[in-house]
């Protein structure tokens, strides 16, 4: 008997999505879980564990303080060690955390990665949002601090120090984003990184106004978009300081474009990386 024949038209569809699924992108419940993962790991179960958070800037403080307040009657602006040296260091803080915390996403969340639902963007982004948030607490905590323990008369313009704030945290994210793909495939650039570091303590002017730089080091010192990130917060904490030279169009351009370029790289490359 010969087989019945239907018309195309009637026969069932199959339902759409059946078969091989597509990759779904991250969600916030994705990055809320990783967050919460680093949480636990970096700064333990404990609320005490984000103290160490508070304690390295404020330990730096107080060593610049000592130290310059023996050779120098006063800072380079004001009349206060601490809140001089907290507007330098709080920046390069943020800056170095964020950078190194994203540079090492992919290393830190390897074996996640592997699940379909868990793609690189939701490594960095819980790495940065995590490691913003403590930085922000902790700029609060030490700048309150050191404002109410010496009673200074002190005007702050929010915006201003928000804008700083904006300026070292994107600088991080691209930089780091850039040296996330390049650690993972050139092992040897996490040294040469760490070496080409070493010198931005000095050169970021932590302990020094960038105005008292004699020239040419001045034009120099220009391009490093730390100097930047530092000069529009003490011109946030202090009213009469004028920073006319900090440009944040500068270290926005340089964030977009390493992190673009970051984000290109892992895109094409971090599926060979994590199977590496």
């Amino acid at each position: 008997m010969a087989d019945t024949q239907f018309p195309q038209s009637d026969l069932p569809k199959l339902p759409e999505g059946r078969g091989r699924r597509p990759r779904q992108p991250g969600t916030p419940r994705t990055v809320a879980a990783l967050m919460l993962r680093e949480m636990a790991s970096t700064h333990g179960r404990s609320a005490l564990g984000y103290l160490w958070a508070i304690l390295e800037p404020v330990a730096g403080i107080i060593l610049l303080t000592f130290i310059f307040s023996l050779a120098l009657r006063s800072p380079g602006i004001g009349t206060s060690f601490p809140l001089f040296y907290a507007t330098g260091m709080l920046p390069f803080t943020l800056y170095m955390d964020i950078s190194q915390k994203s540079s090492v996403a992919l290393r830190f969340s390897r074996q996640l990665l592997a699940y379909p639902g868990v793609t690189f963007v939701d490594a960095l982004m819980a790495r940065v949002l995590l490691n913003s948030i403590t930085q922000l607490m902790v700029w609060a905590v030490v700048l309150t601090g050191i404002i109410w323990i010496y009673r200074l008369d002190v005007i702050l313009d929010p915006p201003a120090v928000a804008l700083g704030f904006a300026m070292a945290t994107s600088l991080a994210v691209g930089i780091g984003t850039l040296n996330c793909y390049l650690l993972s495939v050139y092992p040897t650039w996490e040294r040469i990184w760490a070496i080409l570091n070493r010198p931005l303590f000095i050169i970021s002017c932590i302990f020094f106004l960038y105005d008292d730089v004699p020239m040419p080091y001045r034009d120099w010192l220009w391009y490093n978009p730390i100097v930047h990130c530092v000069g529009q917060v003490r011109a946030g904490v202090y009213a009469t300081y004028d920073a006319t030279y900090v440009s944040p169009l500068y270290v926005f351009g340089i964030s977009v474009v390493t992190l673009a370029l970051g984000l290109l790289l892992l895109r094409r490359y971090y599926r060979d990386i994590i199977n590496d």
